[in-house]
């Protein structure tokens, strides 16, 4: 796979099923246009699947309980979504809404006669939004932002104050057989939190939504929250329905009960893992009540995936050894059920990314090592990947993939991927760390070691302690413990590989992003005589400043390295570029609030003053998600730097 093949790559997401129609949102980063294209297609139960909408932005399908319409949303090239509306069988698309900002996914009523949805509110005179007299300000014309809470900025989103996420209904009325918002109607705004709300759903009459929303609806900063109720027709103000354990979302509601993912935040914010909740409301009273866990968090880490309801139980994503497979929950369960427990509908080398169900068949949006995106049908027992977009990528010639097992100095098992280039070998070896930390790098379709494989690099890709999908104890090993049990898997991994006679041990770089360029980072100081070059990304290198630069620096910080001064600077490799000897890249976007400029521009300084070979190397207009969702061609100039960097340190 060549960089420029990054047009090939097809994901799917936002799945809608009812009766015969089951349409997916298919997008693909496009690099005549510099933009990432995306439109409706409709999904076959024997045969490919076909455009149902053209785009070239159109995403987030949903069926209307009736069957007739289908809401989605509809973007413009320089414009943000708005919520659109066409008939099943087919015809024009009508754009119902005109927001500053855009809409979120649209949400069908049960009498499919209204609409909900997030949406970001602006605040007049503010980023392009006309002020009270109509004036559009520009950004040095702006008044002073006077700010007076930590979770004042989100990277890729603005300063929250300005654009805070509320939920909006808009109602429907069937005029001459098409459907169109009421002549009076505008949206009909029904919360007006201090801090973002999301995924609200009807309650099983429509007469409410339920919705998540920061604990005390935003009133102080804080990381907890819990499910809302309000009133469709928006005649009282939310009120607190379930109190959580620390954290709820993705609710779903079924014979009144209330099924949602949370975690519990008693042993911390970070690295926990993410159960299944259940409760059972006041739905008429002004009662709260408190959720109870179904699975166990030292054994179940479920994705962020809306829960399903079927006859089998409550199904769910869950993250296992670098796989999301599709697990049921049963219900009712006597106490929380561990993995062992779960009734696997959809498992091997899968990651789920979306999942619905229509009339007992489930259909699964998901990605596997040969293919980006594929929708996957299961029904009576039955698995059928229905559609696949990714035979381009197939054509562009995959690098095969295998798995890595084995054991640790210390006994602790390893376990990950390597993605072989063509030929004997020894191929020079590269040794990429994801980010996270608690995430995991999974084993579906990866478009950077695909490239790196390509060109001749043999791809180590695992998942060290800190990661998820192996258990919590595995997740919460660093907390505290930063560049410890996560460095001793690294190279364990690492160890693991170069047995391997294919592979050159005298030909290996580091390389990373996010806390994977902390890891990389880290090693180039304190293991460098392991590898002969390092390229570090988006890095955390500073451990004190980032607590005060990044927009979540406030407690991600404390949460994995502590709040003491001394440990911050000692867990923070910045102090310790003076070890560095190994030829060093530090590379970043200028926008980037996550692990902001100043972790970049601070390591390389000091590289140089220590006299390092070392680059620095900046993308303009990018945040933090650059490699994933940046514009087409700053992804190819990337890969484009990365393999001249490693082709002059590795290739020979």
């Amino acid at each position: 796979m060549r960089p420029t093949d990054i047009d090939r790559i097809v994901t799917v997401s936002d799945l809608t099923s009812r009766g015969d129609l089951t349409l997916v949102a298919v997008t693909r980063p496009d690099l005549d246009t510099d933009s990432c294209v995306s439109r409706i297609e409709k999904v076959l139960a024997d045969g490919p699947a076909e455009p149902f909408t053209f785009g070239p932005h159109d995403t987030a399908p949903a069926i209307s309980p009736d069957g007739r319409w289908v809401a989605f949303l509809r973007a413009g090239q320089d414009a943000p979504a708005q919520i659109a509306l066409i008939a099943t069988g087919g015809g024009d698309a009508r754009v119902l809404t005109d927001l500053p900002l855009g809409a979120g996914a649209p949400v069908w009523s049960p009498d499919s006669r209204a609409l909900a949805f997030a949406a970001r509110r602006p605040t007049p005179g503010r980023n392009g939004v006309p002020d009270e007299s109509g004036k559009v300000r520009s950004a040095g014309e702006e008044a002073p932002r006077v700010i007076d809470r930590l979770d004042y900025r989100i990277d890729n989103v603005g300063f929250l104050r300005e654009r805070i996420r509320q939920i909006g209904v808009i109602e429907l009325a069937a005029e001459q057989g098409s459907p169109g918002t009421r002549s009076d109607a505008e949206v009909r705004w029904l919360t007006d939190a201090q801090a973002d709300v999301e995924k609200p759903v009807w309650t099983d009459g429509g007469a409410a939504l339920v919705f998540s929303a920061p604990r005390d609806l935003g009133r102080e900063e804080t990381l907890a929250s819990d499910l809302w109720l309000v009133a469709a027709d928006g005649s009282a103000p939310p009120r607190l329905l379930v109190r959580s354990a620390g954290d709820a979302g993705y609710p779903v509601i079924d014979a009144g009960r209330v099924y949602y993912l949370g975690h519990d935040q008693s042993r911390g914010v970070v690295a926990g893992s993410i159960s299944l909740w259940v409760a059972e409301p006041d739905w008429s009273g002004e009662g709260v009540v408190e959720g109870v866990a179904l699975t166990d968090e030292a054994s179940v880490d479920l994705a962020g995936i809306t829960p399903v309801l079927t006859d089998a139980g409550v199904v769910v994503g869950v993250l296992t050894r670098g796989r999301v497979e599709l697990r049921a929950v049963p219900v009712p369960a006597s106490g929380r059920v561990g993995l062992a427990d779960l009734v696997e509908l959809l498992g091997g080398d899968v990651v789920v990314g979306d999942v619905v169900v229509d009339d007992g068949v489930v259909w699964a949006a998901a990605a596997t090592p040969d293919s980006a995106g594929a929708v996957i049908r299961i029904a009576g027992g039955d698995v059928t990947r229905t559609a696949d977009w990714s035979a381009p990528l197939r054509d562009s010639v995959l690098c095969r993939v295998e798995e890595l097992e084995g054991v640790g100095p210390q006994g602790y098992p390893v376990h990950g991927w390597l993605v072989l280039p063509e030929g004997d070998g020894p191929h020079p070896v590269l040794h990429v760390v994801h980010g996270g930390p608690h995430a995991q790098q999974d084993v579906a379709f990866f478009d950077e070691a695909q490239v790196y494989a390509s060109a001749g690099f043999a791809v180590i890709l695992g998942n060290p302690r800190g990661s998820a999908g192996y258990g919590d104890a595995h997740g919460r090993a660093i907390v505290g413990a930063l560049g410890t049990h996560d460095v001793e898997d690294v190279l364990a991994l690492l160890d693991v590989a170069l047995q391997r006679d294919d592979l050159d041990a005298s030909r290996v770089g580091i390389m990373g992003g996010s806390y994977g360029g902390f890891m990389t980072s880290w090693l180039a100081s304190h293991h460098g005589e392991r590898f002969v070059a390092a390229w570090s990304e988006r890095a955390v290198n500073a451990w004190d400043s980032f607590l005060g630069s990044s927009d979540i620096g406030y407690y991600f910080a404390e949460g994995y390295a502590g709040s003491d001064p001394a440990e911050l600077r000692a867990r923070s490799p910045l102090y310790y570029a003076w070890d560095v000897r190994i030829p060093f890249t530090v590379a970043h976007s200028e926008e980037d609030w996550r692990c902001p400029l100043e972790q970049g521009q601070r390591m390389f300084v000091a590289l140089r003053k220590a006299g390092v070979d070392t680059q620095f190397v900046l993308f303009p207009g990018e945040g933090h998600e650059l490699s994933r969702s940046g514009r087409p061609t700053h992804r190819v100039a990337r890969f484009d730097l990365i393999l001249d960097w490693w082709t002059r340190h590795l290739a020979s």
